[in-house]
């Protein structure tokens, strides 16, 4: 996902076990950076096991367990780190330059990878997002709304509204994914109103505890679910009646699956070291990670290597969510950084006209 600065607002969001010196060395909070590795973690494995054929119950469980969470944990960490966005002039640059240059440099990339590996035809399309493209447009213009939900009364609530009019309509159309860009758009702006006290508080060792009874009764839940329901619910990228059910139930189902994904997210942060580790540096790298596992990922399925009769059995699926996190955990090195640093995070400064001197 991409590189969110992991910037500490405060004493308090820091991590407890970080000495002070090393927090002001680096200028980032470890926990988000390890929070952000961690879910990019798990967006790689969630589109690892959706190639494999015949997955079975147990995978199907783990992938809606996931899948109910992994996307929202994310872009609540989006959100509070984009707290201080103003639209001046140069922090509205410095999106063009993260995030709309990227999203336009990778759709090219995987419109070319696509007419290279089996479909010539495939057309480029900058206002339909590819797979997974479509966030960096959707975090653009969240943080461009920023200082609305910063005014606004009663943010969360209203954007929940907002949530469940995009579940409800079914007619918004594909362009830039608008659909996910309104479902999703709860989450954010919960992001945004949340201060380090919230974050020191699923911290603690009692919610840590209560976090684990609460997966398993997930997890039953996910068990019981995946033959009754589907799972393009949790891709908030359709309407109600897209997915076969009444217009009215996206209300519930949107408050429903927000309140799911609030308090798994707790869970899974509850769990998220607050200390310098092995992770940390990767957890800066997500972006890297994000926009490249996708060549291998869409890769491997060209190359029918999911078709494999050992892919079908429980080692083998074992095998693909290992390689699956070694593949994004290698991704995100500072290693790969330096070599896609231009794409990913390109410096037009000549493209700039000069500031006036203050």
């Amino acid at each position: 996902m991409p590189s969110l600065t992991s910037r500490s607002p405060g004493p308090a969001a820091a991590g407890a076990g970080e000495p002070a010196a090393e927090r002001s060395r680096s200028g980032r909070d470890p926990f988000f950076d390890n929070a952000k590795y961690l879910a990019i973690v798990l967006v790689a494995l969630g589109h690892a096991w959706e190639p494999l054929p015949g997955s079975g119950r147990l995978v199907e469980t783990a992938y809606t367990f996931v899948y109910t969470f992994h996307m929202p944990v994310f872009i609540i960490i989006a959100g509070y780190l984009s707290r201080g966005m103003e639209l001046r002039s140069d922090r509205v640059w410095k999106l063009v330059t993260s995030l709309v240059v990227p999203y336009m440099v990778f759709e090219v990339a995987y419109t070319l990878f696509e007419r290279l590996t089996g479909s010539p035809e495939f057309p480029l399309s900058p206002l339909t997002p590819y797979w997974l493209l479509w966030f960096l447009p959707a975090l653009f213009l969240w943080r461009l709304t920023t200082p609305f939900w910063q005014t606004v009364r009663w943010p969360v609530a209203v954007a929940l509204g907002v949530a469940a009019g995009g579940a409800v309509t079914s007619n918004i159309g594909g362009d830039l994914h608008l659909q996910r860009i309104l479902q999703f758009l709860p989450y954010y702006v919960l992001g945004l109103q949340l201060r380090p006290a919230h974050f020191d508080f699923v911290r603690r060792r009692a919610v840590r505890i209560a976090s684990v009874p609460v997966c398993l009764v997930a997890l039953a839940a996910a068990y019981w679910a995946v033959p009754r329901t589907t799972t393009s619910w949790f891709f908030r990228r359709y309407g109600a009646e897209e997915l076969g059910s009444p217009a009215w139930t996206g209300l519930p189902v949107t408050l429903f699956l927000f309140a799911c994904a609030v308090v798994l997210s707790a869970c899974f942060l509850a769990w998220v070291p607050n200390r310098r580790l092995w992770m940390t540096v990767l957890g800066a790298g997500t972006l890297y990670g994000y926009l490249l596992h996708g060549f291998f990922i869409k890769g491997a399925v060209r190359l029918d290597l999911f078709e494999a009769d050992v892919v079908s059995t429980p080692l083998g699926r074992v095998m693909v969510s290992a390689a699956a996190a070694a593949l994004v955990t290698a991704l995100c090195t500072p290693a790969v950084r330096r070599v896609f640093r231009y794409v990913v995070e390109p410096r037009l400064d000549r493209a700039r006209k000069p500031q006036p001197a203050s």
